[in-house]
């Protein structure tokens, strides 16, 4: 045992290098990781030509507590200030979107690929969701409007909760284990959701309270802290009957919103941990699909599920959604082709598999080879599409990193100035922060010095200040206002 434990250990950690120079390459290529991390499993798999890993079940809860990780990553990462305004038509996109696209797959399904009208409908929901992953991890080099970028992270956050309960239970339907009817299944599945977000909503208030009471040992248990109560979140409404994947991706974006000790910390913690869930599963699921077993008429028909989603389900579904919201044409089109599919469709793809539904081979081998057709079609031309419809812009807003102070009600904020921001130049006493807040350090070149009211910010400065528990977020919100604007920002402000 002790032996196997060792060589398991040696190989998941050559994996794991590996991936991490994968995905420098995917980078450089303007390739999501996951395509590669795919790649990665099926070159381990292929030369042995059996599955390595051959467990469903094992997938199944595997990629189920996977997505729990990710979700709690997204959230946690998630900039609250942003989604707010984007929140609604994010909402409308992952609920009724969703419904628009699984209809239209189904559709296809039924009449072009001649499935049964269960499984076409089930091919529909697993095809569903977006991966904010996917998208992000090709667009970390092109900053897009906010309220773009907003409606694509709330609607892959909001969308994987309702997703895997259709996923569920069209897969009862398929197998004949389902007993309600489509009504009262609709009912139970708006039930859990709805419970699911007010369960995520109660826990991130008691976390957040908790968590800005307790002044903790060391700063790196705050991400620890955080990340926990999230996985907390979803444990607990599993536990009630709800969705927990509803519950723990808004606990974590709750948690975001709360502005707790260390969220830089916690952000750079969560992505970490992010990246390992997502290599993981990839990997996994590469080995779980030998390329042998799909035949050509595997890969044309989920070729074919795959341009109906792009070209017809998912533009048609973003204009029925955003089009009552004004959303400019622009942004529709490039949220329509922004709507990368990644870990969620192939995760999903296992719930049949572990149910043991005839076909369930054929189902996720179409999602495997879908999401992979996709991501090599979409992928690659996000920035360019960017650039095409002129949403390629710059981002000059400051990263506020806040740590509590012991013994007294106030906090220390470090904020680093951007390129491009207008607090460059603008001098400290025009900053005009709430009474008894206080620029103490300013680090500027591997050099500090405590500024006064006539020193002036430079791009690139590191500035500590500290300011009362009260008023931190008049701080955050002056700063970032000026950072905007310039020092006239809110001029009438006192």
């Amino acid at each position: 045992m002790p032996l196997e434990l060792d060589a398991l250990l040696l190989a998941g950690a050559a994996v794991l290098l590996v991936a991490v120079i994968v995905a420098k390459i995917g980078d450089r290529l303007g390739l999501p990781a996951l395509l590669l991390f795919l790649g990665l499993g099926v070159a381990i798999s292929a030369p042995s030509g059996f599955h390595l890993f051959d467990d469903a079940a094992l997938a199944h809860d595997l990629g189920f507590a996977a997505l729990v990780i990710i979700l709690a990553k997204g959230g946690l990462s998630t900039k609250t200030r942003e989604l707010r305004p984007a929140v609604l038509p994010a909402a409308v996109l992952a609920t009724v979107g969703v419904v628009v696209t699984i209809a239209i797959v189904a559709l296809v399904g039924r009449y072009v690929l001649g499935l049964p009208w269960s499984v076409a409908v089930l091919v529909g929901a697993i095809m569903a969701p977006t991966d904010s992953a996917a998208v992000f991890s090709v667009l970390r080099q092109v900053p897009l409007p906010s309220r773009v970028r907003s409606i694509l992270e709330g609607e892959s956050g909001l969308n994987d909760a309702p997703t895997v309960l259709l996923v569920v239970a069209m897969t009862e339907i398929a197998t004949g284990a389902q007993t309600h009817g489509y009504l009262m299944l609709a009912l139970v599945i708006a039930g859990e959701l709805v419970g699911g977000i007010v369960l995520g909503l109660a826990l991130g208030w008691v976390g957040v309270r908790l968590l800005r009471q307790l002044a903790l040992p060391a700063s790196g248990l705050y991400p620890l802290a955080s990340l926990g109560w999230a996985v907390l979140a979803y444990g607990a409404g599993v536990a009630l009957h709800l969705s927990g994947f509803a519950a723990v991706y808004v606990c974590s974006v709750a948690l975001s919103h709360g502005k707790l000790p260390h969220r830089h910390a916690t952000r750079s913690f969560a992505e970490g941990i992010g990246w390992f869930a997502q290599i993981g599963l990839f990997v996994m699921l590469g080995l779980l699909a030998v390329p042998p077993r799909i035949e050509w008429s595997g890969i044309v028909n989920a070729t074919v599920a795959g341009l109906a989603l792009t070209f017809v389900a998912r533009p048609l579904a973003v204009a029925v959604c955003l089009t009552p919201f004004r959303v400019p044409w622009r942004e529709q089109a490039f949220v329509s082709w922004a709507g990368l599919r990644g870990a969620v469709p192939i995760i999903l793809a296992t719930v049949p598999l572990e149910r043991g539904m005839a076909r369930a081979d054929d189902v996720f081998d179409l999602t495997f080879v879908a999401v992979i057709v996709l991501t090599l079609l979409n992928a690659p031309s996000l920035p360019w599409v960017a650039a095409r419809l002129g949403l390629a812009g710059s981002t000059t807003d400051v990263d506020i990193e806040v740590a509590p102070l012991d013994r007294v009600e106030a906090d220390m904020l470090q904020i680093r100035v951007p390129e491009g921001s207008k607090l460059h130049g603008v001098a400290v006493s025009e900053l005009r922060l709430p009474p008894n807040s206080t620029v103490t350090l300013v680090i500027r070149e591997e050099q500090t010095f405590t500024p006064h009211g006539r020193d002036r910010i430079r791009t690139g400065d590191e500035l500590l200040i500290v300011a009362p528990s009260a008023v931190r977020p008049q701080v955050e919100d002056r700063l970032r206002a000026v950072g905007r604007s310039g020092r006239l920002a809110n001029w009438t402000e006192t």
